[in-house]
């Protein structure tokens, strides 16, 4: 949005517990310096014993900020807010406050927080519907434009780090059903979710200028979907996404 920003995450813990000692400070280090001592024992340098329990000890402190929200939204929100100073020569905050935060703790708020976030170019009237919306995770899903391998790589060009240690993540897949076993992506089927984006979005709220016009077809047959295609798109994601962007899609979230 113009002033703010909205996103669903998904924390999921176990993910970092299970890494190794190694694992971890590649992460963090890929975030931040370290002390010295941090980044000799990463390097491989001889330790001694009092020093590798330092170490360890950092190792636990830093296992536990990577699954913390507050540390994610730290590493989001400061190199936005300096780059906007620099842009506008100032100094001071550029967040008016802190972040807010919801649980998700339902299935059905889950899919009304996303809903929502989709939804929110279009209540204001910047866009008058989901696929010609700007920063959305429905019109990337629709239409996927960006490129998160390319966009490393441009960083790491101007020198805002050396190189990305950890494997890329696109969005969360929708799973189109419940199964009996682990599941990670969302437990509905993207056309239903379409669908259901698309009805809301035609509903005019009190105080809400946007909409999405009745007279629009709807979604699916705006973006001429059919049901071989569907069927291959929601089935076979992985390789879908790994022929599109020539990398192996992960089905964990960091941002939906």
């Amino acid at each position: 949005m113009s002033n703010h920003i909205h996103l669903v995450i998904k924390l999921d813990p176990e993910s970092i517990n299970v890494l190794s000692g190694k694992e971890i400070l590649a992460r963090w280090l890929f975030l931040f310096k370290g002390p010295l001592l941090v980044q000799r024992a990463f390097r491989g340098g001889v330790l001694g014993a009092a020093q590798k329990d330092a170490v360890s000890d950092c190792i636990e402190v830093y296992r536990n900020r990577l699954k913390d929200l507050g540390w994610f939204m730290k590493c989001l929100t400061e190199p936005i807010a300096r780059l906007a100073n620099k842009e506008d020569q100032c100094t001071g905050h550029f967040w008016e406050s802190r972040y807010k935060s919801q649980a998700l703790l339902t299935e059905e708020a889950i899919l009304s927080a996303i809903a929502y976030v989709d939804l929110n170019p279009i209540r204001a009237g910047m866009a008058d519907r989901p696929e010609k919306s700007r920063h959305t995770s429905i019109k990337e899903r629709i239409t996927p434009c960006f490129d998160l391998k390319k966009a490393l790589q441009g960083q790491e060009a101007i020198g805002d780090f050396d190189t990305f240690p950890v494997p890329l993540k696109p969005l969360l897949d929708f799973e189109g059903a419940v199964r009996n076993e682990e599941q990670t992506g969302l437990l509905y089927a993207f056309k239903d979710y379409l669908e259901l984006v698309d009805m809301t979005g035609r509903s005019i709220r009190a105080g809400k200028s946007g909409f999405i016009p009745k007279q629009l077809p709807p979604i699916l047959q705006r973006l001429s979907i059919n049901y071989d295609t569907w069927l291959t798109n929601t089935t076979r994601f992985e390789q879908v996404y790994y022929r599109r962007f020539g990398k192996r899609a992960r089905l964990r979230l960091v941002a939906a």
